[in-house]
């Protein structure tokens, strides 16, 4: 499976290679869906799934990334498309949401690089499982944990790296909170607890956020390496990210 192109000339990032893979089967059916992304900041995922024709609605703490979002989104010509609404995903049911999706109207819905800084991961996971119809996808991305072990090992700092593999702060001396980091068990314990079914999970980034920044490494060669290695152990295992797909009943 190859990931989508939302348009002739746009490239998506090699290093989520594997998140649009897994997200093609239903965006890029052709068939028009109302998407939520969740904490979807400067429309990253939204702008490309509205460019296939799709309605999302992103919420987002920061009015910053949001006025990004929609400065993006008029520039791609899908600002009718592009919905941004200040919030966090810990309190959906207290926004302005479409009539209907609020409680079991979307078909997709994103929560990438969100579960690791919320405060209760299991609150935000609920909230978006009930603005899901029924059958409706999740798509979860998040740090894992033995991807950032190996990331602190490798860039010469051991000490993080052990304090990481024991699921302790780096750096405790922190003012700000710590971000989480998932084990993929852990993910996927969270999302059933949700009451959502999940997929199996893949790795997101196995390779190329361990190439140099100079490499001269063919980005396409390395967007196949990715999509081949994300599903498969041992290799995801060590991903800087976990993909997983989960539905709601």
């Amino acid at each position: 499976m190859t990931a989508p192109a939302p348009s002739s000339g746009e490239h998506l990032p090699v290093r989520t290679a594997a998140v649009w893979a897994a997200l093609d089967a239903l965006a890029g059916s052709g068939t028009p869906l109302r998407v939520l992304d969740v904490g979807g900041g400067s429309g990253v995922f939204a702008v490309p799934l509205a460019r296939l024709g799709h309605q999302v609605t992103v919420v987002d703490p920061s009015a910053d990334a949001l006025a990004t979002l929609e400065r993006r989104a008029t520039t791609a010509g899908v600002g009718d498309r592009v919905r941004g609404l200040q919030g966090d995903g810990d309190l959906l049911h207290e926004l302005p949401l479409a009539e209907g999706d609020s409680d079991g109207g979307y078909d997709l819905a994103l929560c990438h690089a969100v579960l690791e800084v919320v405060d209760d991961p299991a609150t935000t996971l609920g909230e978006i499982t009930r603005a899901l119809r029924p059958g409706g996808q999740v798509s979860v991305a998040t740090a894992n944990r033995a991807g950032a072990v190996l990331a602190r090992a490798l860039s010469g700092h051991p000490k993080e790296a052990l304090a990481l593999l024991e699921d302790r702060d780096p750096a405790p001396g922190r003012t700000r909170p710590a971000r989480r980091r998932f084990a993929p068990d852990d993910l996927l314990a969270l999302l059933r607890n949700a009451g959502l079914e999940p997929a199996e999970w893949r790795g997101v980034a196995v390779v190329s956020d361990l190439l140099d920044a100079t490499s001269d490494a063919d980005p396409e060669a390395v967007r196949r390496l990715e999509l081949a290695l994300a599903g498969t152990s041992p290799y995801r295992d060590v991903a800087t990210g976990l993909h997983v797909l989960a539905t709601r009943p």
